[in-house]
């Protein structure tokens, strides 16, 4: 079976027309008709209907889009076996001011010989599709985010926990305590523009404020953690949740405070995902060091979602 047809065939599926799936292939509008056509008489049925939109799946077409995933998945696992030890490891960290990034620059300093490429995927799904296919090595996660398990697939293990801590400007009503319980939040508004809807660390604030009874507020445009600090700092009536993780420099002017939090510390849990397949060495040697490095988490006095793996 001829996989570049079965590229195309995925292509026209997910764009619904040939003449996009051509734009995404780089190639022309007939050589798409030309491989669907080809893959259609190899396989003795029709995979897609011609309508006026464009193109739509039939019955046998839709049967056979798993099964065209997979193939291209072994396909790709197959030509990364034998260069995955000429290329650099690719880690995806969703916050590159975070703790998670923070142990892979350690990783770095202990591992100078290992090249890396570090991306910044937004999307779990996204992640786990890169993972999957080999387009990265490794992603540092939140597993796994309700309705969404881990493929069998995938491996993770949990690799460290960050604690969140309560910012605040210095005219803010709390900004003089030396610790604040979350029940002492209610009532507060706590301001996090920036939140996907979907993403894992949207289903994790969706927990903490129905457990908490708290008030997070996403609204607005998310210009970055440098207009969040201004905002913060100008504003009595907002704070914002920030890891202790997180590296963030501010004004000394801005007079922010890092307050913890207790009774419980909510803290976000962080792990390694990973294909079971991946062969490149350098995925051992960074399991390795995590596992090494790794703090004890779900300490007394923690609070995670409870969809969150205990590994």
């Amino acid at each position: 079976m001829d996989l570049e047809a079965v590229r195309t065939y995925l292509a026209v599926a997910e764009a619904g027309q040939f003449q996009k799936a051509a734009v995404d292939l780089a190639i022309t509008q007939q050589a798409v008709s030309k491989r669907i056509a080809a893959l259609e008489r190899d396989l003795g049925v029709r995979l897609f209907t011609r309508t006026p939109r464009g193109a739509e799946t039939t019955i046998d077409g839709q049967a056979f889009l798993p099964h065209a995933r997979e193939l291209l998945r072994v396909a790709d696992r197959a030509v990364a076996s034998v260069h995955t030890a000429r290329r650099p490891l690719r880690v995806d960290v969703i916050n590159l001011r975070g703790a998670a990034s923070g142990l892979l620059r350690d990783f770095h300093r202990t591992h100078p010989g290992i090249e890396l490429d570090v991306v910044k995927l937004l999307d779990i799904d996204e992640a786990v599709r890169a993972v999957r296919s080999g387009a990265i090595d490794a992603t540092f996660r939140a597993v796994a985010a309700p309705g969404r398990p881990l493929p069998d697939d995938l491996l993770s293990a949990r690799v460290i926990d960050e604690q969140l801590q309560l910012l605040t400007g210095p005219a803010h009503a709390l900004a003089g305590a030396r610790s604040v319980t979350l029940r002492q939040l209610a009532g507060h508004r706590i301001w996090m523009p920036g939140i996907l809807p979907g993403s894992e660390w949207a289903a994790y604030y969706d927990d903490l404020v129905a457990e908490f009874g708290l008030t997070i507020e996403a609204a607005g445009p998310n210009f970055g953690s440098d207009a969040l600090l201004d905002t913060v700092a100008d504003t009595p009536a907002l704070a914002t949740f920030l890891s202790d993780g997180t590296r963030l420099v501010w004004p000394a002017s801005h007079g922010l405070r890092r307050i913890p939090l207790t009774d419980p510390t909510p803290v976000y849990p962080h792990s390694l995902v990973w294909h079971r397949d991946n062969p490149h060495p350098a995925l051992a040697a960074l399991r390795a060091h995590l596992a090494a490095t790794r703090a004890a988490h779900d300490a007394p006095g923690t609070w995670t979602p409870a969809w969150v793996h205990r590994d």
